[in-house]
């Protein structure tokens, strides 16, 4: 699979809210980074920080472009309350290696009325 179609199943399974099938996406080893948090490493765990998070907040991804590069799928999205973002995934042997995602941690937050952390 391209890391395009990848990126695009990828979209799928998290407005499924579907944390086994997008844990499945990665290798083993990967590495999720939102810069927003602590990097998550290993399938387990970012299959727990997926159910984690659909627990907690409604989230949609609506796909404003799409890209690929080599090994890279460029995804830059947004969401029905206007949050805005971008992910880079790096894709190797049809799986995510690495996933690096760019958003305002502190707008999501408020717009789901979710605590905001303090210090």
């Amino acid at each position: 699979m391209t890391p395009k179609a990848l990126v695009a199943a990828w979209v799928e399974a998290f407005n499924r809210g579907d944390a086994e099938a997008l844990a499945a996406m990665y290798h083993a080893d990967a590495v999720n980074h939102q810069v927003a948090a602590a990097p998550v490493a290993g399938r387990e765990a970012i299959r727990a920080m997926f159910a984690r998070e659909f627990a907690a907040a409604e989230m949609v991804c609506l796909v404003e472009n799409l890209f690929e590069d080599g090994e890279w799928a460029i995804l830059e999205w947004r969401d029905p309350l206007g949050l805005r973002g971008c992910g880079f995934f790096r894709v190797v042997g049809g799986q995510i290696a690495f996933q690096r995602g760019y958003w305002d941690k502190l707008s999501f937050l408020r717009q789901h009325g979710l605590p905001i952390p303090l210090g």
